[in-house]
């Protein structure tokens, strides 16, 4: 009777272990310091524009994100293995399809050209960089960033090429052009609202009506360990909050009104 007792207990137990994991909807998701998307606060919790979505999403699926601090190099690998479940803020290419699912991100990321303030006026009624470029015109970017073709094409420019200021961090590139080391920076409209306000620079920075477009960004998630009926769920999720006004809280929460 025993032996029948301790088979039972050991039985119930194997249960609970292969029951609890699939209750326990946890996701691994990658981040890595952009404010505002994602960041520390002082307490060292990781929050953000992309941190409150993706959990609030997450939330109405019944799962958790646990945050990954990840270089994006390594976060492909990872997701490719199924050991990162979630990497927002990827474009999509051929050789990704096989190993990813994707869904919309739901944030805008339009590039803008930024100049000192009174300076604003001086592209006449150029609305892309090409027509706003000229010879002399020095320009500030970030290593690394993607800023889409109209940049892409400028790039076969020898003179633009031998004008630009490259640099690792953004928040430079503001400081370079409030002090006129450089005439202009490109980077993301969302972005530049929050660092501007963050470094005192709102009024003395501002956005000119050249747009730099460039491909939006989306989510992946891992084929190996998200289901596709989780990732269509997720889809769902998303579009429901944006139409219920929770994407525009969100974004008012961490960049209020109005734009620099």
């Amino acid at each position: 009777m025993s032996t029948l007792r301790s088979l039972l207990r050991l039985g119930l137990a194997c249960l609970a272990f292969t029951v609890l994991p699939l209750q326990a909807c946890e996701l691994r998701v990658r981040w890595n310091p952009d404010p505002p998307y994602t960041m520390r606060d002082a307490a060292g919790h990781v929050v953000g524009l992309q941190v409150d979505l993706i959990e609030q999403a997450l939330q109405r699926l019944g799962c958790r994100a646990v945050w990954v601090e990840l270089p994006w190099a390594r976060a492909l690998v990872e997701l490719q293995a199924g050991r990162l479940d979630m990497l927002p803020g990827a474009l999509r290419r051929p050789e990704r399809e096989s190993y990813a699912h994707w869904v919309p991100q739901h944030i805008a990321l339009s590039n803008r050209l930024f100049v000192r303030a009174g300076r604003e006026n001086e592209f006449g009624a150029a609305t892309r960089l090409q027509e706003a470029w000229r010879p002399g015109l020095k320009l500030g970017v970030q290593i690394g960033v993607v800023y889409g073709p109209d940049y892409a094409e400028l790039l076969g420019n020898e003179a633009f090429r031998a004008a630009l200021t490259q640099v690792s961090a953004r928040r430079s590139l503001w400081q370079m052009l409030d002090i006129g080391r450089i005439d202009g920076v490109i980077a993301s409209e969302t972005t530049a609202r929050w660092e501007l306000r963050e470094l005192g620079l709102v009024g003395r920075v501002v956005a000119t009506p050249v747009a730099v477009p460039h491909e939006p960004v989306q989510i992946m998630l891992s084929k190996r360990s998200v289901d596709a009926a989780l990732v269509q769920r997720y889809r769902e999720v998303s579009a429901a909050m944006e139409r219920d006004g929770t994407l525009a809280r969100v974004l008012n929460k961490y960049l209020g009104d109005p734009a620099p």
